[in-house]
């Protein structure tokens, strides 16, 4: 079978050319011993399967990253593996920023592989007053160049029927004069004309200046989270809601009087009934609380955060805002990229923790992890807390995220100043603004719902399944005999909240619902909330950060979260 590989910078539009060239299956996955994701897919050539591999975005196969130590050790192997027939290399190229990258276009032309160059944002150069002339370009590469506009699907037809073209290039060069040929190719194929700044780039410098930028920055977050709280709480009341009330409520009442309405299998798939009725928060059994959790609570407020951070990543937002933040970054020791694993926490920790891999140090990853683990709420937790603190009103909600955020900036500046060494400044390309292409954007909301179903529903199981078995064998009820000093005494909460912050271990989420049936003051439930936040990571995050820091690391990480949560739960319970 025939592998094409796409191969190009980061911000090239690679991810929309996926989309154009494969069907709706496509698979994410790792790379074997990393935590670097690449994606693949399959389309037809001349009635032939091929598999098209999007490799992860690289400037150089001279790395200076984990992402490009991945990429270029996947070409190499790709290389060194398949005949020269069997394999074929699509470059990308921002066809706006041709002397940026083709120096990767170089560089695989060097390593000897079938080759077919793809000018994408064709569409762009006709309003930023670049002509760059292909067949001349074609011709002196040696390999043939299609432009392209992935968005409208302008020349995609194109380079399909080109890739049987694709060829080794016999245009040769020594390594150190690679820059030089690179301004001579340039200098013949491109030529540049004056014209006026479009209504997006004058929008896009705005965004960057701190003094325009700050305002649309508050703006665009505060609209972001608003429009996920529309959709998350409209998917909530009109769809999912309904459905396990009116469909599965009733089968879930016939099951419990089969099983007799009480006893351990009872409580077990069940739960308790709470008036005689099911109540799919309180009731905490697999078949009803186990699955209401994940799919009915936390599921569209997941959906409705991808879909808008998906549109504010291929938007070229989130770049401008790492640009915007920097300042503030590095005063918690680290730079504005480090925005984006924060912006990742909130949907999930694990992707949040796995996203600190483009820090550069070690320290800048130990701060991000550890910063996040204790501060950032997931989007399932902050959807619980928002349902449950939220009936308290709106002051109490800001009494949650408020102390998170001082938290979160107060940890920063002290890790900063305590640990040893310096945070690199911030190197990223900022692209323009572009509108995103629908079918990729939905196809990077679907992989990132499936992996949250994938990850979340077992956990949360498994954590009902757990509470229940303790509660059953009054395990629960002997560690909060034991805890009951620092819960009720710092914390100031009942003895009954020890399962809450048991559980917190396996899904956050389920812990917050499980403050339901205690009847906390609102005092308490802020402690609660914030206390759940801070202590600890779910399991799943814990895992990886062990991968991500390292035992010895995670351990310091472990102990900071174990003091600063003793710290901040017990000032707000003298405070409140």
């Amino acid at each position: 079978m025939k592998k094409i590989l796409l191969i190009g910078n980061p911000n090239v539009g690679k991810s929309v050319i996926f989309s154009r060239l494969t069907g709706v299956h496509v698979i994410a996955s790792n790379y074997p011993g990393t935590t670097v994701e690449f994606t693949k897919g399959y389309m037809r050539i001349g009635g032939e399967k091929a598999e098209v591999i999007d490799v992860p975005g690289n400037y150089t196969l001279e790395p200076t990253s984990k992402a490009e130590e991945v990429a270029t050790e996947m070409i190499d192997r790709f290389v060194e593996e398949e005949d020269n027939s069997d394999i074929i290399g699509i470059n990308i190229v921002d066809a706006t920023n041709i002397e940026r990258n083709l120096n990767l276009t170089l560089q695989l032309i060097k390593k000897g592989i079938p080759l077919v160059v793809c000018l994408n944002f064709w569409d762009e150069t006709k309003h930023t007053g670049i002509h760059i002339d292909t067949e001349k370009l074609e011709k002196t590469l040696g390999v043939p160049v299609v432009p392209t506009c992935g968005i409208t699907g302008e020349g995609i037809k194109e380079l399909v029927t080109r890739l049987k073209e694709a060829k080794i290039s016999i245009f040769q060069f020594k390594d150190e004069e690679r820059w030089g040929k690179i301004g001579k190719i340039v200098d013949e194929v491109q030529k540049l004309t004056h014209r006026h700044h479009t209504i997006l780039e004058r929008i896009g410098d705005a965004s960057i200046h701190p003094i325009t930028g700050i305002p649309i920055a508050i703006i665009i977050l505060f609209l972001a989270f608003k429009i996920i709280r529309f959709i998350g709480e409209s998917l909530i009341g009109y769809v999912f809601e309904p459905l396990f009330e009116n469909l599965w409520a009733p089968l879930m009442l016939k099951l419990s009087s089969l099983l007799g309405s009480s006893g351990f299998i009872h409580n077990i798939l069940i739960g308790k009934l709470i008036d005689g009725g099911i109540d799919f928060v309180e009731s905490m059994g697999l078949l009803t609380t186990g699955l209401f959790v994940p799919f009915a609570m936390v599921l569209p407020y997941i959906f409705a955060f991808y879909l808008i951070l998906s549109f504010l990543e291929d938007s070229g937002y989130l770049p401008r805002l790492g640009v915007l933040v920097d300042t503030l970054m590095h005063k918690l020791g680290l730079h504005g990229l480090s925005i984006v694993s924060m912006l990742l926490g909130i949907g999930c920790n694990v992707p949040g923790s796995l996203a600190t891999r483009i820090l550069e140090t070690k320290r800048e990853r130990f701060i991000a992890a550890t910063i996040m683990a204790i501060a950032i709420p997931c989007m399932a937790q902050i959807a619980m807390v928002v349902g449950l603190v939220g009936n308290y009103g709106a002051n109490a909600l800001a009494l949650v995220f408020g102390t998170l955020f001082i938290v979160w900036v107060i940890l920063g500046v002290l890790l900063n100043f305590i640990l040893k060494g310096e945070s690199p400044e911030i190197f990223v390309e900022i692209p323009p603004y572009r509108f995103p292409y629908p079918l990729a954007l939905l196809k990077k909301l679907w992989m990132r719902v499936l992996w949250f179903l994938k990850e979340a529903v077992p956990y949360v199981l498994l954590g009902v399944l757990i509470v229940n078995i303790l509660y059953a064998l009054h395990i629960i009820e002997f560690i909060g005999r034991i805890a009951a000093p620092v819960v009720t005494g710092i914390l100031g909460l009942p003895k009954d909240a020890i399962g809450a912050l048991v559980v917190g271990f396996l899904r956050k989420d389920v812990a917050v619902g499980m403050l339901v049936p205690l009847g906390l003051k609102m005092n308490q439930m802020v402690i609660a909330s914030v206390v759940l936040t801070m202590y600890f990571p779910c399991v799943a995050t814990f895992a990886i950060l062990i991968k991500e820091l390292g035992i010895k690391d995670m351990i310091k990480s472990a102990l900071i979260m174990i003091v600063s949560t003793l710290i901040v739960g017990g000032i707000l319970n003298l405070i409140l």
